[in-house]
């Protein structure tokens, strides 16, 4: 099943995690510098809930926590 939401279309982006090192030029070092960089995921926090469809019956989807809050969904 794919990480995606059934509402809003949320799905996971590609990102990097940056690894720096040395002191800062603020704290009187000469700078960082990047040593390395790591791909990575940022998901969206999805939840497998139960909604009401529109023909009034329920299904079970996965729905980022954003779309509940926001009121976009209709729990059963």
């Amino acid at each position: 099943m794919a990480r995606i939401c059934a509402i809003t279309g949320k799905r996971p982006t590609k990102g990097s995690r940056i690894n720096r090192k040395g002191q800062s030029k603020k704290s009187g070092g000469i700078g960082t510098h990047v040593t390395s960089i790591t791909p990575r995921k940022f998901r969206p926090n999805l939840q497998r809930i139960r909604i009401k469809t529109a023909n009034g019956g329920t299904k079970r989807v996965l729905v980022s926590v954003k779309a509940i809050k926001a009121g976009l969904v209709e729990k059963v």
